[in-house]
């Protein structure tokens, strides 16, 4: 039996203050929201970003307005961002929004016209670096090999609506399927609104994928002194024998998303 987490464990929350509260509908709706993937190079986008002297980032990364925190009202979620006249552009980075099913009708519906980026990494890295994360946090106590055997029970146990603890940290697998996500946001946004990243890429070459990001947001170019890897950490090898079976899983769902995105990422051919 997998541990039920609370739907908001270890979620950082902290608060805008009264002020923040009262100056909400004056305050700058975010132009850009980085949506995912986890363990995707969030981190460190939101990172350069925020030394972007014409960019101001909402006051704490993972606001997790359009997943976990709709319920506490638009007020809630502009008090995160600086007054009208601060920024060129405000934004916020919440990398589960990809994932969660709710997140993009609710994006649309207070956003419409907000720029959308992806950074999509190997799924079955993605899931490892997942893994290990949860067991440095003391959140997993089974092994990656049993996890994933484990994770269609444990997402049966979880809550349905993507809050509950088990499908916001046991979904190791499934948040790798990114056509069925991405097609959700498709849906609602057009293509001209995405921008997608492969991880691999963005962190080879970060300066490139730094400045691809700007061009997209129609900001002037910058250049940073460094680009920093944000919360990457070290870990065993992952098992051959489980990375040859999780690449046979992941094939046919990573040429769904070639096609959606009509852009081989390559990572069938490793």
């Amino acid at each position: 039996m997998s541990r039920v987490l609370d739907a908001y464990d270890q979620v950082p929350n902290r608060e805008p203050d009264q002020d923040r509260l009262d100056t909400a509908r004056l305050r700058q709706p975010p132009a850009f929201l980085i949506i995912g993937a986890q363990k995707g190079g969030t981190t460190s986008l939101h990172h350069y970003l925020s030394l972007h002297g014409s960019v101001s980032m909402a006051m704490k990364k993972e606001v997790h307005f359009f997943d976990y925190f709709s319920f506490k009202g638009i007020d809630w979620y502009l008090a995160h961002f600086a007054l009208r006249g601060e920024a060129a552009l405000t934004g916020e980075a919440s990398p589960s929004y990809l994932y969660h099913p709710e997140a993009p009708s609710r994006v649309h519906d207070a956003l419409p016209h907000v720029k959308l980026i992806a950074l999509l990494r190997n799924p079955i890295d993605r899931a490892y670096s997942h893994h290990q994360m949860n067991v440095r946090k003391g959140i997993e106590p089974l092994s990656f090999e049993d996890a994933i055997v484990q994770e269609p029970l444990r997402l049966d146990e979880g809550n349905p609506d993507f809050a509950g603890g088990n499908w916001r940290h046991f979904s190791y697998v499934s948040r790798g399927l990114y056509a069925e996500q991405l097609d959700r946001w498709l849906r609602v946004f057009p293509r001209e609104q995405l921008l997608i990243l492969k991880s691999e890429e963005f962190a080879h070459e970060p300066a490139q994928g730094f400045q691809r990001v700007l061009q997209f947001l129609e900001l002037p170019a910058a250049t940073l002194p460094t680009y920093p890897t944000r919360k990457s950490g070290a870990y065993p090898t992952m098992r051959s024998e489980t990375r040859m079976r999780l690449g046979a899983h992941f094939k046919p769902y990573n040429r769904r998303l070639y096609d959606l995105i009509d852009w081989d990422l390559g990572w069938d051919r490793k």
